[in-house]
């Protein structure tokens, strides 16, 4: 050769002397598959890299670089529905062109026959399925148990061969890890999350209580002390100042409910199985309310559960409106209707006292901006609670006789 390009050349260049004349061609092929198999590792170490991203990314990373080792027509990383039970996709199919397929997309029989093999568990991978060269089946191991497959079928021409294999096993061995330690991950941020959650639960469960002790050591004793003063004037007074007296006397026995039920509610007990909001409803027909009103509770089509505020506002709502019923319109009898529709839940409170809807209603046409007293400041906070949940509140007149208060909120 010129240019001092001669055999020496080769030589200076790879430190190797030979005499062979197929040195060369076999140097070449060698150097390529070296250069192949650095490829194929950079690869697989930018495809581990993935571990705590989402699992499907990573299986498709996983596969992808497979079949672009060995240009594969169909690749397919799969393991068994027995183990990795966190692991979510079971499966990941690469078609030509490197095509992501789904299990229900159109494939191979053979390619099919294997998927379904390696997910029921037959987990053997001996046989070469008839095609020794271009199919190559790598079991996934973890902790010395085969629990899955890397199945690759080159196309005609491109042979499978020892260097191949070795790679394809790193890959799979180490991508079905990576999948491991990503399931464990997203197992330790649950388990983070509810142990924050258990925290914060205890602390305002905590506060929760010490405020119902306050009001049952300092303020409800208050009121009773002063509805017994109140009680001891009205027995020495008369006229006009007696009958005060005895609306004073009414209004302390109903702010002394109201507390109890506040009491109730803020020490309800927080066991980490939260009541649902039929269940809620039911203990405060047994609990909240003074012995003079009867409630009946009747729960309409099937129970879903909301969100924490929104039962909670509608407690709220069903709690201030027995209040009313009892302590301002002197109901004996009250009925609550909870019904879950297709697209709301529906509340309605009515009852057989002596209010008047359409002097409610007017009520609340002006309450904006108004110092409303307390017999409807509730029904104004009723009409706020609704709207904050995106609901409608209405006021109509019950069927036995008094009011009916309706509220109803939107499902999602």
């Amino acid at each position: 050769m010129t240019g001092g390009h001669g055999p020496g050349y080769l030589a200076e260049l790879t430190g190797v002397r030979s005499g062979k004349r197929s040195f060369y061609p076999a140097y070449v092929t060698s150097i390529e598959r070296l250069e192949g198999v650095i490829h194929a590792l950079d690869r697989i170490s930018r495809t581990l890299v993935r571990t705590v991203e989402q699992q499907d990314d990573l299986l498709r990373a996983t596969v992808r670089t497979a079949a672009e080792h060995v240009d594969a027509e169909y690749a397919l990383f799969a393991v068994a529905d027995s183990v990795l039970p966190e692991a979510e996709p079971r499966c990941t199919i690469i078609g030509p062109g490197g095509r992501q397929l789904s299990t229900v997309d159109p494939m191979p029989a053979y390619v099919r026959e294997c998927l379904t093999r390696v997910l029921a568990g037959q987990l053997g991978f001996d046989d070469d399925g008839g095609q020794p060269g271009r199919h190559l089946r790598v079991p996934v191991t973890l902790a010395c148990e085969v629990v899955g497959g890397l199945l690759l079928w080159a196309p005609h021409g491109r042979r499978i061969d020892e260097t191949d294999e070795a790679v394809l096993r790193i890959l799979a061995s180490q991508s079905v890890v990576a999948l491991h330690n990503s399931s464990l991950h997203r197992r330790s941020e649950r388990a983070q999350q509810e142990l924050l959650a258990a925290r914060q639960r205890e602390v305002i469960d905590s506060e929760r209580n010490r405020i119902a002790r306050e009001l049952h050591d300092s303020v409800t004793q208050s009121v009773l002390s002063a509805g017994m003063q109140i009680e001891l004037c009205r027995a020495e007074a008369d006229g006009e100042t007696a009958e005060r007296l005895t609306t004073a006397k009414d209004l302390t026995r109903g702010a002394v409910d109201q507390l109890r039920s506040v009491i109730h509610a803020l020490s309800h007990d927080r066991d980490g199985t939260r009541a649902s909001l039929p269940e809620l409803l039911e203990q405060l027909t047994e609990v909240h309310l003074p012995a003079e009103l009867a409630v009946e509770l009747r729960i309409g089509g099937k129970p879903v559960d909301l969100p924490a505020a929104a039962e909670h506002s509608l407690f709220r709502i069903c709690g201030e409106a027995l209040f009313n019923s009892a302590v301002h319109g002197h109901a004996r009898r009250a009925l609550i209707r909870l019904t879950y529709r297709t697209d709301q839940v529906v509340l309605a409170v009515s009852d057989d006292g002596s209010g008047e809807p359409e002097v409610l209603r007017r009520v609340l046409r002006v309450a904006g901006g108004h110092d409303l007293d307390g017999a409807h400041r509730g029904l104004a906070n009723m009409d706020a609670r609704a709207r904050e949940l995106g609901g409608t509140f209405s006021v109509r007149r019950s069927r036995i006789g008094g009011v009916q208060i309706v509220v109803g909120v939107p499902l999602g």
